[in-house]
């Protein structure tokens, strides 16, 4: 993991599965955007804590791929912990918080200690914790309402989309809950984009949540993707965070 690809895979290798799958609706009359986003934020998610454990295949244009399993525990608003195992072993752990992003990985022994400004550059809009955290619980990465978005519908799916310096934003939701279908944040200019798909979501008393993740990440090096199994999601159990760098391991810096 020498690159940022391997840093965001990190960062979004989550999701949970549930019970039985949210059924949806399909757009068929335009809505004004207000609406859209008002319904949209009206998904419950109560919780403090929140427990998860995933499986996932990654590749990448190196042809790299590797089948992993994840443990994701998330203490609301204030830090996520993801470690990242194969046949048992902890091959890397990242630790995300409001003022900092860390990760380490076993195969290289390197780490990396530093903040939100290396993806806010290479995803071209800025990042914080919290738009991190609502990715990852199939909500909007950006904060809607305080943008100004252009309502359609397409594929039968409502959609709002801008075009700011250069910067294209595009969600997609289905209609009867105005649950994210998709997110997407391109710069065309400079051959990157990101996009998350949400196939499926599950109703838990504390919070819709997907059930399913799939990430596509392209720069102009090359594209990686991210396609995630779901085990399971537990909330509000009293959860820790240990994180420490084993010894030995080397300090890398982000380009």
């Amino acid at each position: 993991m020498k690159n940022i690809i391997g840093l965001i895979a990190i960062i979004l290798l989550v999701s949970c599965k549930s019970k039985a799958v949210l059924a949806e609706g399909k757009a068929k009359d335009e809505l004004a955007a207000e609406s859209i986003i008002k319904n949209h934020y009206a998904n419950k998610k109560d919780f403090t804590t929140l427990y998860i454990r995933a499986s996932a295949h990654y590749e990448d244009a190196k042809e790299n791929s590797q089948n992993v399993n994840a443990e994701i525990k998330i203490k609301k608003d204030e830090k996520i912990l993801i470690s990242i195992r194969v046949l048992g072993i902890t091959m890397a752990k990242a630790l995300i918080t409001p003022s900092s992003v860390k990760y380490y990985e076993k195969i290289n022994g390197e780490y990396f200690e530093g903040d939100y400004t290396t993806l806010s550059r290479w995803l071209g809009t800025d990042l914080d914790f919290q738009k991190v955290q609502n990715l990852l619980m199939g909500q909007a990465m950006d904060d809607l309402a305080k943008g100004n978005y252009l309502p359609s519908i397409e594929n039968k799916l409502h959609k709002l989309s801008s075009n700011t310096n250069g910067i294209e934003k595009t969600f997609f939701f289905e209609s009867a809950r105005f649950l994210m279908k998709q997110q997407q944040i391109a710069q065309p200019e400079k051959s990157r984009k990101l996009s998350v798909t949400y196939p499926n979501y599950s109703d838990y008393a504390q919070a819709v949540l997907p059930s399913g993740i799939d990430i596509e990440a392209t720069q102009p090096k090359g594209k990686a993707t991210i396609n995630i199994e779901y085990n399971s999601a537990t909330f509000n159990e009293d959860l820790s965070f240990p994180y420490s760098v084993p010894d030995g391991y080397d300090r890398i810096f982000i380009d």
